[in-house]
């Protein structure tokens, strides 16, 4: 009998999850749902997840990681302008493996207003979108006003993600791209 590689299942069970959330969203993520979605009994899902609280803190967790990992990837871009444009191609829901991780985080974020849980996991979230922001700004040569101008670019990428997550027919990539290339251009001016 194979050894199941505990890390590989885990991150499995949460795509399961963004499935089942992607499907009905997040109110059906229980624990059973899951578990049929993993192709697992439920106590085998137990074994990795205790409580459907730390199922459901992983699954965001593992949103700002696959995001995080995307972006370590890219390669080095000493232009800090095309740097900023590539980081932030990562961060918008330009195709469909990253419309459903907006689609899953978005899900995620509205109950974390209720689930303290989630909240800190959110919290993080932000704090690591915002201190990126933070990092391209700096590296624009020019900007006077870098706590503003980090405060506009997080908002400016907060809420394009929600448009392309609510209105995909207007908020296009390309409307998306656009947009961004135009506040990086006043960023520079």
């Amino acid at each position: 009998m194979a050894k199941v590689d505990s890390g590989q299942r885990r991150r499995e069970v949460a795509e399961a999850v963004w499935r089942v959330v992607r499907r009905g969203g997040l109110e059906q993520a229980s624990v059973r749902n899951v578990a049929e979605e993993a192709g697992l009994s439920m106590g085998s899902l137990r074994h990795y997840f205790a409580t459907q609280a730390d199922l459901l803190s992983f699954t965001m967790r593992a949103v700002i990681e696959r995001v995080g990992q995307r972006i370590a990837a890219l390669p080095d871009e000493p232009d800090p302008r095309r740097r900023a444009e590539r980081v932030l191609a990562e961060l918008l829901p330009l195709d469909a493996e990253r419309a459903a991780e907006n689609e899953v985080w978005l899900a995620f974020t509205a109950r974390a207003q209720v689930d303290a849980g989630l909240r800190a996991v959110r919290d993080e979230g932000y704090a690591a979108l915002r201190a990126g922001c933070r990092a391209l700004v700096e590296g624009l040569a020019g900007v006077a006003d870098v706590e503003t101008e980090t405060d506009r670019l997080h908002a400016l990428l907060d809420g394009l993600a929600v448009h392309m997550a609510v209105r995909p027919d207007l908020a296009t990539a390309d409307r998306a791209r656009a947009v961004i290339a135009r506040h990086l251009d006043d960023l520079e001016a």
